[in-house]
């Protein structure tokens, strides 16, 4: 399954006069981070950023000078997004704005049955909050030391930890996810299973053992208990049992 982790930075929150003006996106499929990445600075065109937004993310009119128009993007933006589950941290604000501006150009709006928004998972997995990506990097030991500003692609990275441990958790004991800085991990270590001296009694009864050879005869020439151990006729289990 492919999904797509996103976050947008905008010069405001209108929905119907502000302009999106960052995307980020990193891709992962099957759970497991690809190493490909989506981001983008848009123009607003003739939209100013406002002040507030400003404070938020940064990203004033000088670092915008000169870059393109969001439907000079647009297509390079939904080859990388299309066909993916769409997940984002309040994702009813990103996609409404994402919208918005595909309707300006008169393109299809994102599927809605491909948006996950991971604020509503935390809300749910903790009812007693606080919820936002900060609160919960925090609470899952995810560095988030270097957001000092807002920033699309680096919410993005950051939000793709906080949706593993979501929806269950990275499974680090396959080795299959990049380590993200660090020399060692524990899951990296190889570990020596004792071996039992004396192998434990078995359970079953011989008696036990000839009923069920009994039972799994009667299922056909071919019973499914066979093919997985062809080795299990036990006639003398039915002798002794007799």
């Amino acid at each position: 399954m492919r999904e797509i982790i996103f976050d947008t930075e905008t010069t405001g929150l209108d929905f119907a006069l502000d302009r999106v003006i960052e995307i980020g996106g990193v891709e992962m499929v099957d759970r497991i981070p690809t190493g490909r990445t989506f981001h983008m600075l848009i123009h607003p065109e003739d939209r100013d950023v406002h002040p507030e937004a400003l404070a938020v993310h940064g990203i004033g009119m000088d670092k915008l000078a000169g870059k393109p128009f969001f439907r000079d993007v647009c297509d390079e933006f939904l080859s990388f997004f299309a066909d993916a589950k769409l997940v984002a941290h309040n994702a009813s604000f990103d996609v409404r704005m994402i919208n918005a501006e595909l309707a300006r150009m008169q393109r299809d709006p994102l599927p809605p049955h491909m948006i996950v928004d991971t604020l509503e998972l935390a809300k749910r997995r903790h009812p007693m909050g606080p919820n936002s990506l900060d609160a919960l990097c925090k609470r899952y030991s995810i560095d988030s030391s270097r957001r000092t500003f807002h920033g699309a692609l680096l919410d993005s990275e950051l939000l793709l930890d906080v949706y593993l441990e979501l929806t269950g958790g990275r499974q680090t004991s396959l080795g299959l996810t990049a380590r993200r800085g660090g020399d060692s991990d524990e899951s990296d270590r190889e570990f020596d299973l004792p071996i039992r001296e004396r192998p434990l009694e078995p359970r079953l009864t011989s008696e036990e053992k000839a009923r069920h050879y009994e039972m799994v005869q009667k299922l056909g020439s071919e019973p499914l208990w066979q093919k997985c151990d062809p080795s299990y006729m036990p006639t003398e289990l039915l002798e002794s049992a007799g």
